[in-house]
């Protein structure tokens, strides 16, 4: 396992590689406790995106999201330990556009799940990915912003922070 520290507009950003592909991403202030640098990456494999590139790839992908030039990102994903609910949960989130929200409700309806919208919101708050995985776009039917592992302050910053760069 590899590990990136990112420092964000928001907070330094822990990015984590394993087997090849992103694995866990920490927001600020939601650090792994003992998180090491990392060690020396192998050297690439032909054919395949070697663990350094990996990580080289998520700083620029989230260098450009955070320069407002980045609307999706494509790195490899890495989902162990996640339901076939929550892969599906994490799926349809990758499908609301930059800048927008839907509702819980709504990604419990488009997963053919409509009265599943607390287990929704409990897979949002396990989502391992956050701002690859864009949970932050997603809201209550009521329009309030609620529940964000990085805290409501740093979902209201993201929000924003699309919204001004759409």
């Amino acid at each position: 396992m590899n590990i990136l520290k990112y420092k964000s507009p928001f907070g330094i950003i822990t990015v984590q590689e394993k087997d090849g592909a992103i694995s866990r991403i920490y927001l600020p202030n939601a650090e792994p406790s003992g998180t090491q640098p990392p060690p020396a990456a192998p050297p690439s494999e032909k054919g395949a995106l070697g663990r350094a590139d990996l990580l080289a790839a998520a700083k620029i992908q989230l260098t450009e999201y955070f320069g407002g030039k980045r609307k999706t990102f494509d790195l490899p994903l890495n989902f162990d330990g996640c339901t076939d609910f929550m892969k599906s949960v994490y799926s349809e989130l990758m499908k609301i556009p930059y800048g927008e929200t839907v509702s819980y409700k709504y990604i419990a309806e488009k997963i053919n799940c409509p009265r599943a919208y607390r287990a929704v919101g409990l897979a949002n708050n396990k989502n391992p990915l956050p701002i690859i995985i864009p949970c932050h776009r997603v809201i209550g039917s009521d329009g309030k912003l609620v529940g964000y592992g990085g805290g409501i302050d740093l979902k209201i910053k993201l929000l924003e922070f699309e919204k001004n760069n759409k």
